[in-house]
């Protein structure tokens, strides 16, 4: 994974403003992984793929995360803080291509999903909640007892235990935190999305260094392109000599 620059950060960050969620996490990895063409980062899992992200938001600011929630009980705000790496020690290091799973006279084989299915459903415009979007596109056979059954007839059942396998194989697709709300006590699981949390960090960043840009430019003159080449050192202490 190569170091970014901050003009390559404000770039893709730009771009980003037009994109949706799966289109800015790919163009994330493509500017942080130049050696693996877009295709190859699209077909790693969701969950290999958000490993990939935290890996990136380390290096860019460090294991340690600093997130806000509500206490959907009395609305009160927690601030916690997360660990990339602790993240990351959860994810696998080596996914099969291909996972056989049997449950009672059921025999499935599956993959994981990843980045090209949900680029396949926005694309078509599909309305299909999560649960039927990931058995769509990732069942690759079924059978009951010996014989061939259509993936989209699997009974209710026997369609849940497969989507625990698949969280189970991909741990980092589907990131639940346990809380609990002390000013009321309440217990819930809040949703962490990788993508969403480092695009709205990306996006602070990008409106503070611009803001910097503005400041620096005015008082030196200096081009964009020469502020963003200083060390983050540099700049701040020029910000600091203008008052900034």
């Amino acid at each position: 994974m190569c170091a970014l620059s901050a003009g390559e950060l404000l770039d893709v960050w730009e771009a980003g403003l037009a994109q949706a969620p799966t289109e800015r996490a790919l163009a994330l990895l493509a500017v942080a992984c130049p050696e693996t063409s877009r295709e190859a980062l699209a077909a790693l899992s969701i969950g290999q793929r958000d490993a990939e992200l935290l890996a990136l938001r380390e290096q860019l600011w460090g294991s340690q995360m600093a997130a806000v929630v509500v206490c959907p009980e009395c609305r009160e705000r927690l601030e916690l803080t997360l660990n990339a790496r602790e993240m990351l020690s959860s994810s696998p290091r080596n996914q099969p291509g291909e996972i056989p799973l049997s449950i009672g006279e059921y025999k499935v084989n599956f993959r994981l999903p990843n980045s090209l299915d949900l680029l396949a459903e926005a694309g078509q415009g599909a309305n299909r909640g999560s649960y039927a979007l990931v058995l769509h596109h990732c069942l690759l056979s079924a059978q009951h007892g010996e014989a061939p059954l259509d993936p989209d007839r699997l009974p209710e059942d026997v369609a849940a235990c497969v989507i625990k396998a698949m969280a189970e194989a991909d741990p980092l697709a589907d990131i639940q935190l346990d809380l609990t709300c002390p000013s009321c006590e309440h217990r819930w699981r809040a949703v962490f999305d990788v993508v969403s949390f480092l695009w709205t960090e990306l996006e602070v960043w990008a409106w503070r260094i611009l803001s910097d840009v503005h400041t620096l430019a005015q008082a030196y003159g200096w081009s964009e392109q020469d502020i963003l080449a200083l060390s983050p050192t540099r700049r701040q202490f020029y910000l600091e000599m203008v008052g900034a």
